[in-house]
């Protein structure tokens, strides 16, 4: 755990909250507290790495349906649900719909921990991920429509004159551009393009 990551925590009752923020403090983990899912919203997140500690049950909305909202609502923190009246069908339920944990009060302490890291370290790969395709993208956007075009048939494997009769355009044309995607997209080789326009693939 590091200082530029926070747990969240969403629990009706003054008491669980109470635990759960001396625990998480006690190793040295930031925590931000609310009493419902408008407390929360209300306050916002933080521009960092984080998870979700989620009560199942509370007045209001109930922790079940807010997790189904949050992907609308643009909010990708992993959830672990903690619950006093879970059953079997409500865990599996909550784990199918991207849950990563849920635990029936009380708990171990080590094992809502353990959970809270995995959190964590999801969000971080999540954030990782997020920030280098929009890198990527915007390496991309750098291009021309010209040079967009040259380099979609160049990791199609079509050579430069081959090029040059799809779009009409002279050879010479066509390794002035290609050698602007290089430069531009920060490929060595023909490989690192290949990749780098797959990744584009599936961050799109």
């Amino acid at each position: 755990m590091t200082d530029d990551c926070v747990v969240y925590v969403i629990d009706d009752d003054s008491s669980v909250r109470a635990a759960l923020e001396d625990l998480l403090a006690s190793v040295g983990i930031r925590v931000l507290a609310f009493d419902t899912t408008t407390a929360f919203l209300t306050h916002g997140m933080e521009d960092v790495p984080g998870c979700l500690v989620l009560d199942v049950r509370m007045p209001g909305q109930s922790g079940i349906d807010f997790h189904r909202s949050m992907a609308g609502l643009g909010i990708n923190l992993p959830v672990i649900f903690i619950t006093g009246h879970g059953d079997i069908p409500m865990g599996v339920d909550a784990i199918k719909h991207g849950a990563i944990e849920f635990l029936t009060k009380p708990f171990n302490d080590q094992t809502l921990l353990d959970a809270i890291q995995n959190g964590i370290s999801m969000d971080q790969e999540r954030r990782r991920t997020e920030a280098e395709g929009l890198a990527l993208h915007t390496l991309w956007s750098s291009l021309s429509a010209g040079e967009q075009d040259v380099a979609r048939l160049v990791v199609r494997g079509l050579l430069n004159k081959q090029i040059a009769a799809e779009l009409n355009v002279s050879e010479i044309t066509v390794k002035i551009r290609r050698a602007q995607v290089m430069r531009k997209m920060d490929a060595q080789t023909l490989p690192d393009l290949v990749r780098l326009t797959e990744k584009l693939a599936l961050s799109s």
